[in-house]
Order: C-alpha cells, then structure tokens, then sequence
C-alpha cells in the first residue's frame, strides 16, 4: 500500500495539468459510450467533474455493449436506479490509485459504495486489484475480473482505468454460496437457519468448505441436532474482521464466531485454517470475504493440524464416513452458469495455491445488484452530488 500511496500523491500533485474529466471522456473514442451516458443526464458531467482524488474505473464501448446483451444489462431497461446507482459507486475507488503501483500481491481498495441495502463493508465495498503478468486486473463479485486495457488517463479529479468488462456487485453469503455452486453451504445454512444471520452480519470473513469436503463427512451430518449444526457452522465465520488473504499470516490465531480459535498456516504459498486448505481465496462478498476450503472445520477439534505435503487434508471429524450423497441440499438451486474459468468453486483444485487459485474468467451477466425496482432514468443522478465525495 505504500507504494500506492506514493503514486497517488504524485497524481494529485499533477492534478493541475490535466483535462477535466468531461474533456477527457470527450477525446476518448472508446469512452463514447460511457461520455454519452454521463452527458445526457443533466448535473452528472458537473457532479463527477467536481470530484477529487477518485479513481474511475471506466467501461469500454466494447463492455458496455456486452454488458447491455446480458440479462442484468437488459435489466437496464426497467430503471432501476437504486441498482445502477450502486452499480456505478462500485466504480468509484475512494482514492486515486496509478496502475504502476498494483503488484503481484493483491491489495483490496474500497469504493464509494456504502448504501447499506448492497454492502454491509466498513470503510466501502472493495475491489481486488492485483498485477497478472503485464496486465493489471480488477476482481469484483463471484470472481468476476476486468483487465485494464488503456491505464493512467490523468484528469483534475483523479485518474482513470479504461476497463473491458463491468464490475460485478458482490452478492450476499447465501446468493454468492447458489452462484457458485456450493450447494452443501447453502443447505447447511438453510437447515440451520442462519440464513438471514449470516448474510446481514458486518466486516465478516467465512471460510466455506467445497461439497466434497460435506461428502466427505456424510455419515456425521444427518444426526446433528440443528443447535450444533450452527455451532459448527459459526465456527467457520470469523465476526468484526474481514481477512482478505493479503492480512493472512502464519502461526496467526483468529476468533470464530461460535467462540474457538482458528490457526492459520502458511507453507510453500498454500494456506491452511486448522486442517483446511484454502482452495479459492478472496470470493468478495457483500459484507466481507468467503474463502473456500477443503474440509469442514470441527469446533471440538481445534487442535488439527494441516499436512501440506498431502493433496487433500484428513477430516476434522473422526469416525465420520464419505457419503456421494450431499446433505442439506434438498430444494437448493443449482447455478445457472459457470464461475470464472471453474466448473464451480465446489470442485477446486485441491493442488492450488493461493497464488495460482484466482479465476481468469469474467462473468456475463453478473454486474447488477440484486435489487429490484422501476423509477424514472431522470431520478438516478438526482442524488449523485450527496455520494461522489461522501
């Protein structure tokens, strides 16, 4: 983050000899479609000029076609203006941020969007931006990625990233859980009825265990009472800190939410929680981060430690047995599409590491909010100037 921070006050201090931001979507080609947007609501091109020390980062014409051939894109049509209203804070980085300070380790920059109804994120929902090879990359809900294809466009309020997809608001626990396909999540949190506890909890960390590690204690989970479902299940969910896998260190020891300590380990780059390896780290969220292992974590066994040379870690439950079937999942939607390059998140490679477990893959149709609504186009920036610099 130093670095980052050097950089942003070397663009602010430049400030002073660059466009506005109304000139610079002007001499852009391939910003037409964003600047005809901004253009045609009235009091927007002002309220965004006006801004400082923000970064935008800005959809090509090329995304926002695609975008618009998506069924949220399509959703467009039916104004619903809380939703896109949020949709574009999440485009605003808090900060103004040059493309030459993002490294290989990926660092977690909040956005403007607060509205609580879309994020539950102390400080601003985040995105992920993170150097892979040449390229700079954004990583927004369910794993989404946008590239950044034309970087550093200075102008008096900050700087601008041309983009190649849109951002993704990240989704609640339980909607990001049916998403990616972790289906034994979704049906332990149903049938413990946590569903509504976890998803509108504040600033957590969860740490998800795939279906195979569910299989993988079948013979255990049918006689559970509902009491000590939940206790195990809260026993995966860390309250108050959202633990991006940049803060994770080794030998650190965190509280669950069920009471408990989970020990975290690094070896070689792989990441353990107790004896769970960390497959899929860093699956944002809309009230903090899920990061996906592949063994359920066992309260009463706190004491497990990881093998890191085995390819797939020992239950934590003693005396449990495999079973194909998957319980709790009865009536649990399946996803409709993939994550990322993945078949789903439930099917990780049990070999990745936290350096080669991040997704390349956008996803179609994923940008919107999961809010609905129908309010005239003209209301949408109505409200701009109350949030831009709030």
């Amino acid at each position: 983050m130093a670095a980052i921070a050097s950089a942003q006050d070397n663009t602010m201090s430049n400030s002073s000899s660059t466009m506005s931001l109304v000139d610079l979507l002007g001499a852009t080609e391939s910003l037409s479609s964003l600047a005809a947007a901004v253009m045609s609501v009235p009091g927007l091109a002002e309220t965004l000029g006006s801004a400082t020390n923000i970064t935008i980062l800005a959809p090509s014409n090329d995304a926002f076609e695609s975008f618009t051939e998506t069924p949220s894109g399509g959703a467009l049509a039916a104004n619903d203006t809380t939703a896109i209203q949020a949709l574009l804070q999440y485009h605003i980085i808090n900060g103004t941020y040059l493309s030459n300070a993002v490294t290989e380790t990926p660092v977690f920059l909040p956005t403007l969007l607060n509205d609580t109804a879309y994020t539950n994120v102390t400080g601003g929902q985040v995105v992920e931006a993170v150097r892979q090879g040449e390229n700079v990359v954004f990583y927004s809900g369910l794993l989404s990625n946008s590239s950044v294809t034309t970087a550093d466009q200075n102008f008096t309020g900050g700087v601008v990233h041309i983009i190649d997809t849109v951002l993704t608001v990240p989704q609640n626990v339980s909607s990001t859980a049916i998403a990616a396909g972790l289906s034994g999540v979704a049906g332990a949190l149903t049938q413990a009825e946590l569903v509504d506890t976890v998803d509108s909890l504040m600033d957590v960390t969860i740490f998800a265990p795939n279906n195979s590690a569910f299989q993988a204690i079948g013979s255990a989970l049918p006689n559970l009472t509902m009491a000590e479902l939940a206790g195990i299940l809260q026993y995966h969910v860390i309250n108050g800190t959202v633990a991006y896998s940049s803060m994770l260190e080794n030998e650190m020891k965190v509280p669950a939410l069920s009471g408990g300590d989970l020990t975290i380990t690094i070896e070689d780059g792989a990441v353990f929680v107790n004896s769970a390896k960390v497959l899929i780290p860093d699956v944002l969220v809309a009230n903090g981060v899920v990061h996906v292992i592949d063994n359920v974590l066992n309260p009463n066994n706190t004491t497990v430690m990881p093998d890191p040379t085995a390819s797939v870690q020992m239950p934590a439950f003693s005396g449990a047995s495999s079973m194909e079937d998957l319980a709790f999942t009865s009536g649990i939607p399946t996803p409709t599409m993939p994550v990322g390059t993945m078949p789903t998140m439930a099917e990780a490679d049990p070999n990745a590491t936290m350096a080669s477990s991040t997704t390349t893959s956008a996803i179609p149709g994923a940008a919107l909010p999961m809010r609905t609504g129908a309010i005239g186009a003209a209301v949408l920036f109505a409200g701009a100037g109350a949030w831009i610099n709030a």
